[in-house]
């Protein structure tokens, strides 16, 4: 997904500095952003107070949307630099395409993994024909800097490991937990998990002591060590926890992502991660002329454009808040 933000400000992330090594409870706000002409994201990442946990780097949660009369989700063709995007769904499809030729319905609980490397470009729309209601999230995993030149790919798992507990199915997206690794490829010790609770459940999640966790509410109620966290609100948890409780109090859907403390400094600006003025800027000049992103085919439809540079020099910096 893009940010479609027309006057992008640029976010300045990484670096230990502003990492919590202690448990904490940090309950964040999300900013409401428009995408599209039906639908609005409510975005957690970056956040006025903390840009990264982990690796991630950028998170909207969405719907759930009523648009059994609406085109629901429509996004252009648009490029992508540093960075992974990962597509969760919790109802509804997406339909993606990108310029290394891939095609695929993305529906709940399959992982949408795009790894853009150097350069790619994609779009993402609900299908013509669609279900009535769309509900999830989509999340940006900053590529350290061995790999983000990589080769762009694309990877779609359908099947993805499950772990049980009385009251919980936690669903691996990245990484791994309790033993149950994801399927989809990681370049940083990162950790992603779909937790689904139901009314009255009571559990204690394993976690890695030296991994900082945010959890991200997407439906009901639950209390995250002891803190109520709503739908649309994401749960600083900082770093120094074996083990988190949940409780909830109806039936509920959660995403716990977690991480190593990302220790590079990046820019992130408008859809690229990258280190300098000058990564930026030439990736800016390469789509708008046309050069490197490649070609998305098949989307009824003109790609966007980029916005304007800001007049102020871009600085890498570490975790300001």
């Amino acid at each position: 997904m893009s940010n479609l933000d027309r006057e992008a400000v640029p976010a300045v992330c990484g670096g230990r500095g502003f990492v919590v090594a202690e448990p904490v409870r940090e309950l964040l706000s999300p900013r409401r952003v428009r995408l599209g002409e039906s639908t609005e994201v409510r975005r957690l990442l970056p956040n006025l107070g903390r840009r990264m946990v982990g690796a991630w780097c950028f998170v909207d949660h969405y719907g759930p949307d009523d648009i059994a009369d609406e085109p629901g989700m429509q996004v252009p063709p648009h490029p992508h630099m540093g960075l992974q995007t990962v597509s969760w769904l919790h109802e509804g499809e997406v339909l993606h395409r990108d310029s290394t030729g891939s095609l695929q319905t993305i529906r709940p609980r399959e992982l949408g993994l795009m790894t853009s490397g150097r350069a790619i470009s994609h779009s993402e729309e609900s299908p013509r024909s669609h279900a009535r209601f769309l509900h999830g999230a989509q999340l940006w995993v900053a590529l350290p800097d061995g790999h983000r030149h990589t080769d762009p790919h694309f990877e779609h798992h359908a099947e993805l490991p499950v772990v049980t507990a009385p009251g919980l199915r936690a669903t691996m997206i990245l990484g791994t937990v309790d033993g149950a690794s994801s399927p989809g490829t990681t370049y940083t010790p990162i950790v992603g998990a779909d937790l689904s609770l139901t009314r009255g459940a009571d559990v204690r999640l394993p976690l890695e002591p030296d991994f900082e966790y945010a959890v991200l509410c997407m439906s009901g109620e639950t209390h995250v060590d002891g803190v109520a966290v709503l739908p649309g609100s994401m749960l600083y948890l900082g770093c120094g926890r074996t083990e988190l409780p949940l409780r909830a109090e109806s039936d509920a859907g959660l995403m716990l992502l977690g991480g190593e403390p990302f220790e590079e400094e990046l820019i992130m600006w408008w859809n690229f991660i990258g280190r300098s003025q000058d990564d930026i800027a030439q990736a800016r000049s390469d789509w708008m002329t046309g050069a490197r992103f490649g070609e998305v085919k098949g989307y009824d439809g003109s790609p966007l454009s980029a916005p304007e540079l800001p007049p102020v020099p871009l600085k890498p910096r570490g975790r300001v808040r």
